[in-house]
């Protein structure tokens, strides 16, 4: 309509479009509508942005699987004509969200409220992607001069989504651009492939269930008892990848199977005077498995089930305390945080969500802070149960990620916090005590992990960090321990400045000996030796030497606490017979182990120093063979 009113011939010449194009022209400083190239890539970009910002301000942050991954697609894909084509070597496209704000924000005043969530989840895509986008182009012009008939093997197209995270998508479509394709049938095959290994990882032998008797095989009894009597229905051996189990199925039983990120109980079962240990209790197909180390000398018809009982409590603590640092996230780092994976154990918690960025220092201590607030209000447990979800979500139960629900669910209520849940929990926020965060990291783009304690868990923990604590004090002869940390560290770093210019001067002095002892060989000037540098100055020295002699090809092993090291690299001249990251991967199985890289330098580690010397001989061999 925009269009037709402003007689236009595309709807990228409308003012719609306009503000977009501008913006990009400013920063790339390339001029839309002068060179067809340009004028795609400008149009591919303002149309995606759109598409991403919306849905991210919607709520849905890209992701690898699923709605989420459908984003990350169309981003990646903008971001790869924004490289390829107007030269951006940093995040552009967050540059484009106050535009749209500008242009669209009235009319939809959520790009105003989740302005700098989406301008930052873009950011950080865009910062992930940029890491391997060079990288994996490199391999795809090494995949296309390798094709056959113009078809990229569907192995080196899953080998770019894998390592490098390019899309299917995205490698067809750089493809067709240089008139080639990609054999997606091969690409869907080895994504089967790896699934398969890695179910077969996992994989275990079943026998036959042995029947004893009827009844019901999926009753939880375990809320309200630590311990019952409980008919025997049948019972299976299994082969695992671990050893031999016997898998037992009870009528009723106080034992949790592993779900909702909690493990499933340990305890015991007593057939008779013969008692057994249940080293897990998982759930398969709706039926409760208890895994016995061992089969009893004989099958009863009833057996007496107990719990650990210490075990279940400190789940029970870190799983309330997952909770409440699940309500603490969503409060201090925004309403996009939504869970993505947890595990919770006797000994703590895990917790994987969406975030953008890592968690800093005053958001940490908010957190802690906001917890430890809910343990001190002492709030009672709350459990709902039998609700439909559509009545849970409306009383705003928080769904977790991954999980499957039925008709009716349980919802588990501390106060602020409600979510649905069929886990185990402190009957008081109280008897948590406390609760301390250990750690953050990345797991993937756009999600973020914590590990933390709480209960008993957090108790022991901060009861080792006070006797470390008096053992240093103890060491500093009752000084002040910060100040003699401080020390050290000033002087840590004082030797390693003074060990980082000895190794410098060894690298020039070893420099000077490997260019006058190298070999020629196939035409290349071969550099091989085992030398006594660190990891650091072996890969510097290795660029040194290529980047200066072309025709050179310099190979730099090392043997360190036991275990191997090799830098290879290849001058622009040798690029033609030597991919360094190829020849790594074989070489290392003379130390017993493995690496990769590029075609132009790459690295390998083993474990068998001791095949240093005939991995050398074979690389020399290897180079020999360049001009055969």
């Amino acid at each position: 309509l925009v269009r037709a009113i402003e007689g236009k011939s595309s709807n990228y010449d409308t003012d719609v479009f306009k503000p977009y194009l501008d913006k990009l022209s400013q920063l790339s400083g390339r001029v839309y509508g002068q060179e067809e190239r340009i004028d795609i890539a400008f149009r591919v970009i303002a149309d995606h942005i759109r598409a991403v910002a919306f849905a991210i301000a919607d709520g849905q942050l890209p992701a690898s699987g699923g709605a989420g991954y459908v984003i990350r697609r169309i981003l990646r894909r903008a971001v790869r004509y924004g490289y390829s084509d107007l030269g951006f070597r940093e995040p552009f496209m967050t540059h484009l969200v106050p535009v749209m704000q500008e242009a669209m924000g009235e009319a939809f005043p959520e790009l105003h409220s989740q302005g700098t969530l989406v301008a930052q989840v873009i950011a950080e895509e865009e910062s992930a992607f940029l890491r391997t986008l060079e990288s994996g182009l490199k391999r795809l012009d090494v995949a296309m001069a390798e094709a056959k008939d113009g078809i990229v093997s569907g192995a080196r197209a899953f080998e770019l989504y894998d390592t490098f995270g390019f899309p299917l998508d995205l490698t067809a479509l750089i493809c067709r651009e240089k008139g080639m394709s990609v054999d997606e049938a091969g690409f869907h095959a080895e994504m089967a492939n790896q699934k398969a290994r890695s179910r077969a990882a996992s994989a275990q032998k079943v026998g036959d269930w042995v029947e004893l008797a009827q009844g019901q095989s999926d009753r939880f009894i375990g809320y309200t008892v630590s311990g019952a009597t409980c008919a025997v229905l049948r019972h299976r051996e299994v082969e695992t990848p671990k050893g031999r189990l016997v898998q037992v199925v009870l009528e009723g039983t106080p034992f949790y199977p592993e779900g909702g990120g909690q493990v499933g109980d340990q305890g015991f079962l007593s057939f008779g005077e013969e008692r057994i240990a249940v080293v897990n209790t998982t759930k398969e197909t709706g039926v409760i498995l208890h895994h016995l180390a061992a089969a009893p000398s004989a099958w009863t018809e009833t057996v007496l089930a107990e719990i650990d009982v210490q075990r279940r409590r400190a789940s029970a603590e870190n799983h309330s305390a997952t909770h409440l640092m699940h309500h603490a996230l969503r409060e201090v780092l925004g309403t996009h945080v939504e869970q993505r994976g947890s595990l919770v154990h006797p000994a703590g918690l895990r917790f994987d969500f969406s975030h953008f960025q890592k968690i800093s220092p005053e958001e940490w201590t908010a957190i802690e802070t906001k917890v430890r607030a809910m343990i001190a209000e002492a709030l009672p447990l709350e459990v709902h149960e039998n609700m439909s979800v559509d009545a849970a979500k409306a009383m705003g139960a928080m769904a977790l990620f991954g999980e499957k629900y039925g008709d009716s669910v349980r919802v588990i209520q501390f106060g602020p916090s409600i979510e649905l849940c069929g886990g185990t929990h402190v009957e008081n926020t109280q008897q948590l005590g406390t609760f301390i965060l250990r750690n953050e990291s990345s797991v993937a783009a756009g999600v973020r992990r914590v590990e933390a304690l709480a209960g008993q868990a957090a108790l022991d923990y901060l009861l080792a960090q006070h006797q470390t604590l008096a053992e240093v004090t103890a060491e500093a002869k009752n000084s002040d321990p910060t100040a003699v940390i401080r020390d050290l560290r000033a002087e840590v770093s004082e030797l390693q400045k003074k060990l980082e210019e000895l190794n410098r001067a060894q690298a020039g002095n070893l420099k000077g000996e490997l260019i006058d002892g190298a070999e020629v060989i196939a035409g290349y000037r071969v550099m091989a030796a085992q030398v006594t540098l660190d990891a650091a100055s072996a890969k510097d020295l290795v660029f040194q030497i290529k980047d200066h002699h072309p025709d050179a090809i310099v190979l730099l092993a090392m043997e360190a606490e036991g275990k191997a090291q090799i830098h290879l690299g290849a001058g622009s001249e040798a690029l033609t017979h030597v991919h360094a990251g190829q020849w790594v991967r074989e070489l290392g199985a003379f130390i017993q182990g493995g690496g990769g890289g590029q075609p132009f330098y790459a690295s390998a580690g083993g474990k068998n120093p001791a095949g240093i010397p005939d991995l050398l001989r074979a690389f020399k061999e290897k180079v020999a063979a360049c001009n055969a």
